[in-house]
């Protein structure tokens, strides 16, 4: 069985560079065990499509090895520098006839089905038993196509992301059956420093997407702290040197998970004590960037969200029956002042905002649940409805989604939009339930 490793365990991978000088070096390589088991003689015949960083080095390492290779690339100069390769294949229909296993390492999506579905592509060459590996950082449900298509032939898929670890090898986060990442496994050992089994299909590509997010997500608030220390004066050299030393101590973007996963549980009055600093340090952030005019999107953002965060509290998946979807959505929109919607009914108005404006509409990417109701806000006080804004407004502060400050300060904003009127009620409004939350916490 293949050992299996957590998000944390990737936690020290940093980015791709270096990758075929680093794989050279491998030492040790065995004889890989044969995709026949009647032959243990026979190594399993590996291909690698996509000659540019990541796949001229899987390329590079299995040439090295005792791996038999064939590659293409749709560039002729992608070859050179790869000493050793058996065969240089006219086409991906090519390297399937010559190969067991095929490392597919292409630049996006379509490229990924053009070399697979194409009129000389992979399948078009393909036996029974072939496996096709892709290495692409591509989306979920494009993994879910192309593995759907590769089991209508016969083939089996296996979704790898990959970055590199240290020595710059890489660890490749495998997604699909077991039995297929045991069959594959000799043509993806000799470029491996580690194989990571982390489930079902598409999980490799889930594991790749969600190291992604904290390297992009680091960088993003490096850039806003750094934002904030330039205007206050400090040289950003200093802030490295800072972090640097915290680093030393242990201090690292995981350290939190990795408590949270060893503890399994963060004790309730550490949560409040955490959250209780947390309010204090990043108000104080937020107050000097508004007098110095610099822009703290993540603060705004994270800030009502700290309990949660420390808390080890994670958003589950939606359901996807639609009308359970629905109920969902609007139990996180609204949170305990959600109306209760019977299934049903039969009621076309019903069952099109449970199952189209909820399950749909509120649940799409790239606008938050706080973005969403920040636009349904302006445009409510627009129409000066009171008692809608007393709806979203309760539902935004049951989920913590706006800090008292934040509140207020929409309300001044608005005012200059919607007019003194409605402004009023906005204010009339956010007062009251700010009154309310004071008079909970305090009861």
């Amino acid at each position: 069985m293949p050992m299996v490793f957590t998000l944390i365990d990737c936690k020290r991978i940093i980015g791709i560079q270096g990758v075929i000088d680093a794989m050279r070096d491998r030492e040790g390589e065995l004889m890989p065990t044969g995709m026949n088991e009647k032959n243990a003689k026979t190594p399993v015949r590996a291909g690698v499509i996509g000659l540019g960083m990541i796949g001229g080095g899987v390329a590079a390492n299995l040439a090295a090895s005792t791996v038999p290779v064939s590659v293409y690339d749709v560039r002729a100069d992608a070859i050179e520098g790869l000493d050793g390769v058996d065969t240089i294949a006219s086409s991906p229909a090519e390297v399937a006839r010559d190969s067991d296993v095929i490392i597919v390492a292409v630049v996006n999506a379509q490229q990924a089905r053009d070399v697979l579905t194409g009129e000389e592509g992979i399948l078009t060459g393909s036996s029974e038993g072939t496996i096709v590996v892709l290495v692409s950082t591509v989306s979920v449900p494009v993994v879910e196509d192309l593995a759907a298509e590769c089991a209508d032939h016969g083939v089996g898929f296996l979704d790898a992301g990959v970055t590199q670890a240290g020595e710059g090898k890489l660890v490749v986060m495998l997604g699909g059956d077991e039995d297929i990442v045991d069959r594959a496994r000799p043509a993806l050992e000799p470029f491996a420093r580690e194989l990571v089994y982390c489930g079902k299909q598409g999980t490799g590509m889930v594991t790749k997407l969600a190291r992604n997010m904290i390297t992009y997500g680091n960088w993003a608030v490096v850039r806003e702290a750094v934002s904030l220390a330039k205007a206050g004066g400090v040289d950003p050299s200093t802030i490295l040197g800072v972090v640097d030393a915290a680093a030393a101590s242990g201090s690292s973007p995981t350290s939190l998970l990795r408590r949270q996963i060893e503890a399994q549980s963060i004790p309730a009055e550490q949560v409040v004590y955490a959250d209780a600093l947390a309010q204090k340090d990043l108000g104080a952030a937020q107050d000097f960037a508004g007098q110095a005019g610099v822009q703290t999107p993540i603060a705004d953002v994270v800030r009502p969200k700290m309990a949660e965060v420390y808390g080890g509290v994670f958003d589950d998946e939606l359901p996807t029956d639609p009308w359970e979807r629905g109920v969902e959505m609007m139990q996180r929109v609204y949170g305990q002042h959600a109306p209760q919607v019977p299934r049903g009914t039969g009621a076309p108005a019903a069952d099109d905002t449970v199952e189209n404006l909820f399950a749909r509409v509120w649940a799409r990417g790239h606008l938050t649940t706080r973005d969403r109701r920040l636009l349904v806000l302006g445009a409510t006080t627009m129409l000066g409805r009171q008692d809608l804004l007393e709806t979203q407004l309760r539902g935004a502060i049951d989920n913590g989604e706006l800090t008292v400050p934040q509140l207020r300060e929409m309300e001044y904003f608005l005012n200059y939009y919607t007019g003194v009127q409605n402004g009023a009620g906005l204010l009339t409004v956010i007062e009251k339930l700010i009154a309310e939350t004071a008079e909970k916490k305090h009861s």
